[in-house]
């Protein structure tokens, strides 16, 4: 977002009554705790599908260190589990 599109932003929101600014900051975190927690489901979910694939937990695999014979795929996977983990 722009400077120039904040600060009308800022000036609109600073006009506003306290009521309404109470109801726009609780409109605004509602709207952000549901994007929060879908993406907490989805990291769960492929997580959970990372250990059932691999029937193992990122921690187990962590200290026991991929297989000798582990292919690219799980190498991906792998890479991509820890992303995901970490976010």
């Amino acid at each position: 977002m722009g400077l120039i599109m904040s600060r009308r932003i800022e000036g609109l929101f600073s006009s506003l009554v306290p009521e309404e600014k109470v109801s726009v900051i609780s409109y605004g975190v509602a709207l952000r705790l549901s994007d929060l927690w879908k993406r907490l489901f989805l990291a769960e979910s492929k997580a959970r599908q990372f250990e059932k694939k691999y029937h193992t937990t990122l921690q187990d695999l962590d200290a026991e260190g991929l297989p000798d014979d582990a292919d690219y795929e799980m190498h991906e996977d792998y890479i991509t589990w820890h992303h995901r983990a970490d976010r």
